[in-house]
């Protein structure tokens, strides 16, 4: 399963027969994070993990954290990673409530504080879920992938004029990241999106 790539899907269904038996494996696997077992869902802006994040979380119903809540601005991968592990994945591994502030993007600053249930399991979804500071704590990492073209396509149809002036500055962000952690490469599902 370690970076075997599933049968595309488009974010927009649910999973391929194939993939959903590979999720519940995962899902299967033991906690990591105290008794909560941790699913990340990552891959590059526009991949489609929100999409496939929220499916994975009707179908098993378990609360998501999204790392697009917790990035301090539009610099701010390496700090939503650091956010994840000490607001959430660490709590829950010393067996304390994960909780977390959301990121108010229009006023620039950090919000209300949100505090997730204890339900066994934990869906984490975005760029840097896979980190390898997060790693020690994911029962399960799907990499989502997508051609370059048709992420971009999606993103900017998703987010328009408030992402394009910040495109190539995430993308930059995302190359650093994904040079230093290689999620891809330790990701135990690859799901093909378009």
């Amino acid at each position: 399963m370690r970076g075997t790539p599933a049968p595309a899907v488009s974010p927009a269904t649910s999973l391929t027969p194939e993939s959903a038996a590979a999720v519940e494996r995962l899902l299967d696997r033991p906690a990591r994070a105290g008794r909560t077992r941790v699913l990340a869902v990552e891959g590059r802006s526009g991949a489609g993990k929100s999409t496939l994040a929220t499916a994975l979380a009707a179908e098993w119903t378990m609360p998501v954290v999204r790392m697009d809540d917790l990035y301090p601005g539009w610099d701010g991968l390496l700090d939503g990673v650091d956010a994840l592990v000490e607001w959430v994945l660490r709590p829950l591994s010393l067996g304390r409530p994960a909780r977390w502030r959301r990121y108010d993007w229009a006023a620039g600053d950090y919000a209300e504080w949100h505090g997730e249930p204890e339900t066994g399991a934990l869906l984490v979804e975005g760029v840097g879920c896979g980190s390898s500071g997060a790693a020690p704590f994911l029962s399960g990492l799907i990499w989502v992938e997508a051609a370059d073209d048709v992420r971009r396509s999606r993103a900017l149809a998703r987010d328009g004029d408030v992402y394009l002036p910040h495109w190539t500055r995430w993308a930059d962000q995302e190359e650093r990241f994904y040079a230093a952690h290689d999620v891809r490469a330790r990701a135990d599902l690859t799901i093909v999106t378009g």
